[in-house]
């Protein structure tokens, strides 16, 4: 298999290879697809993360738990006065 790189892609594996961390083109590419692994799993963990939130929220929502947007913000805005000792006034 032959793979051709554009002119970036091999201006950058020459970065990579002049910074003398890496001996030859296949390591810069093997830490390429790791790195490129990783990612994707940290991706992957994160769909995860944000499906369950979802799912979370819309159990409050069947339960009648949820609040509209202004009503929300009003209420962080009323904790944080009371947390810190901010008086309503403005």
């Amino acid at each position: 298999m032959q793979i051709v790189l554009s002119a970036e892609v091999e201006a950058l594996l020459q970065r990579q290879l002049n910074s003398g961390k890496y001996q030859n083109a296949i390591e810069v590419i093997l830490a390429g697809i790791k790195l490129l692994e990783q990612q994707e799993d940290i991706y992957q963990g994160r769909l995860q993360d944000l499906q369950q939130e979802a799912r979370i929220g819309w159990e409050a929502s069947q339960r009648g738990e949820v609040v509209d947007g202004a009503t929300a913000i009003a209420q962080i805005r009323a904790n944080v006065r009371s947390s810190y000792g901010v008086s309503n006034e403005a």
